[in-house]
This record gives C-alpha cells, sequence and structure tokens, in this order.
C-alpha cells in the first residue's frame, strides 16, 4: 500500500505545531535567564546580523535556482537557509542571555521607524516558523503542488524577517 504524500504531512502536523508554539515560549522564557559566571558575548549580533543577510541572499538565491528548474540546488539552498536560521536563533537566545536589551538611542521620526520595524519583525518572525516547517514538510513529502502553493506566503515573510533583522541591527548598533 503506497503512502499518500498527504499521509506523510499528518505525521509531522503535531511536531509543526509543537515547535510553532515552543520556540516563541522557549526564547521569551530564556530572554529572563542570565547564565552566571559567563561573560557578556557583545560579539554575537554582528554575526547573526550577518546570517540572516546570508539567509536573505540564500532566499532569493533559491527562488531564481527553482524557477530555473534546479530543483537539486533549489533544495540544498532551502534546508541552509533552515539551518542558518536556526543557528541565528541560537546565538540571539545565548546574546540575550548573557547581556541585557539595547535601547534604540536615536529621536523623532526614526525611533517610530525603528520601533515598527523591530515591531513587525518580531511578530513575523513568530508567524513565520510554522509556514517554513509547514512548506518544508510538504516539500519532503513530495507534494510540490502544495509546497509552492504555501512557499508564495512564506517566501515574502521569510524574506523580510531576514532583511529587517539585519536592519534592526544596523539602526541599534551604535548603541551597543
Amino acid at each position: 500500500m503506497e503512502v499518500t504524500p498527504s499521509e506523510k504531512q499528518k505525521k509531522y502536523t503535531v511536531w509543526i505545531w509543537i515547535l510553532s508554539i515552543a520556540i516563541p515560549i522557549a526564547v521569551a522564557v530564556l530572554f529572563t535567564v542570565r547564565i552566571p559566571g559567563v561573560e557578556r558575548l557583545g560579539f554575537l549580533p554582528p554575526i547573526y546580523a550577518t546570517i540572516n543577510a546570508i539567509t536573505a541572499i540564500l532566499l532569493v538565491t533559491a527562488v531564481i535556482m527553482i524557477r530555473r528548474g534546479n530543483r537539486i540546488i533549489h533544495e540544498r539552498i532551502m534546508k541552509t537557509c533552515i539551518l542558518l536560521s536556526a543557528l541565528f536563533l541560537i546565538m540571539y537566545v545565548l546574546y540575550h542571555m548573557t547581556s541585557d536589551s539595547t535601547s534604540f538611542g536615536g529621536e523623532g521620526i526614526l525611533k517610530y521607524i525603528y520601533f515598527f520595524i523591530l515591531l513587525t519583525h518580531i511578530l513575523l518572525s513568530i508567524t513565520v516558523i510554522p509556514f517554513v516547517l509547514i512548506t518544508y514538510v510538504r516539500a519532503i513529502s513530495g507534494n510540490f503542488p502544495m509546497h509552492k502553493k504555501i512557499a508564495r506566503i512564506t517566501f515574502p515573510i521569510w524574506l523580510y524577517v531576514a532583511v529587517t533583522g539585519v536592519i534592526v541591527y544596523l539602526m541599534i548598533s551604535p548603541y551597543y
């Protein structure tokens, strides 16, 4: 008996829900934790901002590759993007477990622009988690029509999160 792509996807549904809820909660909780005896990891923000920039470039490259029909390269790039996003998240949490949050020191309209970008970045970084996972599961399950359908939603959200991560870093970096 052959298993359909839809049946393959169902076994991942519970994990998608668990991770989509657990990751944001874990990040929020870990923000309140300080690692005793560990010095501030102030070198991490430019590294994870660079990871965001690389992710953005790779996301665009992956779309170009799939449009050219190069599915293998597309798949490798997307797996790299997922890995980079996980690496970003680990570094981001480690930084905040060793350092107090940095306040934005800009004034006037720049302050409102910063907070708008930051707020949308945070909200969409939470929102993109299930989209990325569902998109990935549809691909590995071989459900390419449904993969393509949700990827059209996932791509711009993920790209926005990656690009605004860099913008937020650049805007707050003078105040570290």
